[in-house]
């Protein structure tokens, strides 16, 4: 589903001033230049000197905020990153309008390459978690570790609840949304998607929501939110019909990384019958099911996602010192051989007849 419009983005000295992005306990925000590209990058300061880095990508229509209450619970492990993606959070859109896959995965791997900071303990929530797959696959010598929280991953059966979010990729379709919408508030909004994301909107406490509308209210004064979001979602959409080595299955399948995966059983957007295939499809995984949790387990059950973090660091460990004295470590996944990695700094591109942006 090739897109041939330019972006309808004005350029950046008339965008309006919005509200400043909210800023948890702990978090500090910065911007980081890159050709092409700025990104708001939120991080916590860690516990003591010399953890390992942690970077989090978010998901479609989400932010870095999305983390926000996962990192605490880390601090004492990782030293945490989490970025907005170009054109979601406080990140500005990309100047070439490119939101495909790949191009949010080259963002990553920019950022990750002009820190130095890799390897990273990368993680990545449905959308994100298709980006850092394709990253993992493709920059082994980035990824520590792999955690997917329902990640976008293609699904012949798409779920019902599933099927308005994938409508945006079609074009005319935003601004239909746009104009049977003109009089919903901000709360509405914020009620819809609490209730398509989280399993139970009633856990969802009164300061959670409050900020999600504040959150709503100033996206939606930037002229380039819906147009970010039917990009994205057309971006997906087309890395779900890509097949051969830069299909998303196939790249999932060489990963090297320890991964960790996260399925909520009342998750209305990633069906929970993935879990076990992607469990085959990770060579060296392990997976961890939520019955009640939706879409974004990471804000539902922070602290059950935290723990089983915790628990891919010790399993590693032991790896690694097993294979120092050459012992063996039982993990979960195919073992198969590893073919294809790369690792020359690229990002491998869908077939030029499948690009999303621009």
């Amino acid at each position: 589903m090739p897109s041939t419009e330019p972006p309808s983005v004005p350029p950046a000295n008339a965008l309006p001033k919005v509200a400043a992005v909210k800023v948890a306990d702990g978090e500090r925000l910065r911007s980081v230049h890159l050709p092409g590209i700025t990104l708001t990058v939120r991080s916590r300061r860690p516990a003591r000197e010399g953890l390992p880095p942690a970077l989090y990508v978010h998901g479609l229509g989400g932010s870095s905020q999305n983390w926000s209450a996962l990192m605490p619970l880390l601090d004492g492990v990782v030293h945490s990153e989490a970025l907005d993606l170009p054109g979601f959070g406080d990140s500005p859109p990309p100047d070439d309008g490119d939101y495909s896959i790949t191009s949010h995965a080259r963002a990553v791997v920019r950022h990750l390459d002009a820190s130095g900071r890799g390897p990273v303990h990368l993680f990545g929530n449905s959308l994100g978690g298709a980006v850092v797959t394709r990253v993992a696959a493709v920059r082994p010598d980035l990824v520590r570790t792999l955690t997917l929280v329902s990640p976008a991953l293609p699904e012949i059966r798409v779920q019902r609840t599933a099927v308005p979010t994938g409508l945006l990729a079609l074009p005319g379709v935003v601004s239909l949304f746009n104009r049977l919408t003109r009089e919903w508030t901000a709360e509405q909004r914020v009620r819809g998607v609490t209730a398509l994301c989280h399993g139970d909107p009633a856990r969802v406490t009164p300061e959670g929501f409050r900020n999600a509308v504040e959150e709503m209210e100033r996206r939606l004064r930037l002229p380039y939110f819906w147009d970010a979001m039917a990009r994205s979602t057309r971006g997906l959409v087309n890395a779900y019909t890509v097949g051969g080595q830069h299909g998303l299955w196939r790249q999932a399948e060489r990963v090297l990384a320890p991964t960790l995966l996260v399925y909520g059983g009342r998750d209305q957007l990633v069906g929970y019958r993935m879990a076990l295939r992607a469990a085959r499809a990770f060579r060296d995984s392990r997976l961890l099911t939520l019955p009640d949790a939706g879409h974004v387990a990471m804000m539902e059950y922070p602290e059950a996602v935290a723990t089983a973090f915790r628990e891919l660091l010790a399993d590693t460990a032991d790896s690694t010192a097993a294979s120092d004295t050459g012992g063996t470590a039982d993990t979960v996944g195919t073992g198969k051989p590893a073919g294809g990695e790369r690792t020359d700094g690229a990002v491998d591109d869908e077939p030029a007849n499948q690009t999303s942006g621009g």
